[in-house]
């Protein structure tokens, strides 16, 4: 999409240059293995996009250099990113970190900021940023018609979670700005999540993950409403608190539930009714919300542990329940399930798991979860998403987000602070077609496209 002239909903992306960024001092070469928790993740590349108006202070030429020179000192600190995957003699990927280099596209489009379609990211932020197809991370730097800089990364997630890559790309706006040293050094130290000894076997993780060859066949689907698409959307920070408000039932109660599990539950609540709509309805529904384990794995100072520390805890209510009972029971089923895997014991037995079924690949459930078993989708918080630090030194981003049409048969959704206003969320939805069109009509009180306006561009 990004790696030539090839034109697309009305506006062409046009490569004018390609290099590879190696790092400024080079390692001697290793082996960097991957961690049991990296192993639960399929080979899938996760993009993520930034919008600039066009730059005051340089030239967009010294601003290309910039991001280039600041790239390549970056990679000494973040030399995974620079190396490639390779597989070991048992079958399991693992880290090459031979200075390969990183593909760097620059390239032209024919558009304006204003004229991108950014409510519609397979439209817009799918032509801005590459393609990877060697190394472990691509970047794609995009000049458009009216002077603005779009900078789009697409990342390996076996390496990098997107705690991680936030690290990265907050280390490389700071190099960038010559704002040294820089303030997240990366760990690599894989003996943090070493399986224990003995192994101790916890058979509730059957039920969170399987091995790879148990995978049901890919699911073909002719409807066009079943098809997965993505979509932005923002919410207004008061219409965040009255969620959390209603999520946290009475009064009396004093249980006051996180702004992401009201979300969830909120959600969860839409896709049950659309699902209801079905000619054959399904009964039953599952939601997934990624747990990130350092706070429970680690001590403070090892935060800066570069790699995957993910798990995927999920629930599954009877559809008929999530349509009738309140928002407040959906959100205490929504905790209840949380609350059994964000302990630092969850986290080990999964590293133990994992290390009893290697060189077996495995994968979340959910994931998977076929279209007969009702509807299911994952809830990612990108609460952390730095968008208005990546600042290269022409200014923040008016623009920012992940983009990450998984492949996975559950929909996937993840929301980041916004760059408006870090109170307000933005958030990408990638779920089908007929339950987007179902969200936008029954909650657009909630959620709101994507529009210049709301960006002030």
């Amino acid at each position: 999409m990004g790696e030539a002239a090839e034109q697309a909903h009305g506006f062409h992306v046009i490569t004018t240059r390609k290099q590879l960024i190696t790092a400024a001092l080079p390692l001697q070469d290793h082996w960097l293995p991957l961690s049991n928790l990296d192993l639960l993740l399929p080979p899938l590349n996760v993009s993520v996009c930034f919008c600039y108006k066009k730059p005051c202070n340089i030239t967009n030429s010294v601003a290309l250099e910039t991001l280039k020179t600041a790239l390549a000192e970056t990679l000494v600190s973040y030399y995974a990113f620079a190396g490639e995957i390779v597989t070991n003699p048992t079958g399991e990927p693992e880290i090459l970190c031979n200075n390969r280099g990183v593909n760097f596209v620059e390239a032209v489009a024919n558009v304006d900021l204003r004229e991108l379609n950014l409510y519609d990211p397979d439209e817009s932020i799918a032509m801005l940023v590459p393609i990877k197809k060697h190394g472990v991370i691509a970047i794609q730097v995009t000049q458009l018609k009216c002077g603005s800089i779009v900078v789009g990364c697409t990342f390996d997630h076996r390496v990098a979670d997107a705690y991680s890559m936030n690290m990265f790309l907050i280390s490389w706006a700071e190099i960038s700005r010559s704002d040294v040293p820089i303030s997240c050094v990366p760990s690599f130290r894989r003996s943090l999540l070493n399986p224990r000894r003995p192994l101790i076997m916890d058979s509730s993780i059957d039920q969170m993950y399987m091995p790879v060859t148990s995978l049901p066949p890919p699911q073909e689907t002719t409807d066009p409403d079943s098809i997965l698409a993505s979509r932005l959307y923002y919410i207004k920070a008061d219409a965040l608190d009255e969620l959390q408000t209603l999520a946290s039932g009475s009064k009396m109660t004093l249980i006051k539930r996180t702004k992401l599990e009201a979300f969830s539950a909120f959600l969860w609540k839409l896709v049950a009714q659309h699902s209801a709509q079905a000619p054959v309805p399904s009964k039953n529904s599952k939601l997934g919300i990624v747990v990130d384990g350092r706070r429970r794995l680690m001590e403070q100072e090892n935060n800066t542990y570069f790699g995957n520390v993910l798990s995927i805890p999920f629930g599954g209510q009877k559809i008929d329940d999530l349509i009738n009972k309140p928002l407040s029971w959906v959100t205490d089923e929504v905790h209840r399930f949380l609350e059994s895997s964000v302990t630092k014991e969850h986290f080990l037995n999964l590293i133990d798991w994992v290390e009893t079924r290697r060189p077996v690949p495995a994968v979340s459930r959910i994931y998977s979860t076929g279209s007969d078993e009702g509807p299911a989708f994952v809830v990612s918080s990108g609460r952390g998403f730095p968008v208005t630090q990546v600042d290269f030194g022409w200014g923040s981003p008016v623009f920012g987000s992940y983009h990450f049409p998984w492949g996975g048969n559950a929909g996937y959704v993840m929301p980041m602070p916004s760059s408006v206003d870090d109170r307000d969320w933005m958030v990408y939805l990638h779920l089908t077609k007929g339950q987007l069109k179902f969200i936008e009509e029954e909650a657009s009180h909630v959620l709101k496209p994507i529009d210049n306006n709301y960006l002030k561009i």
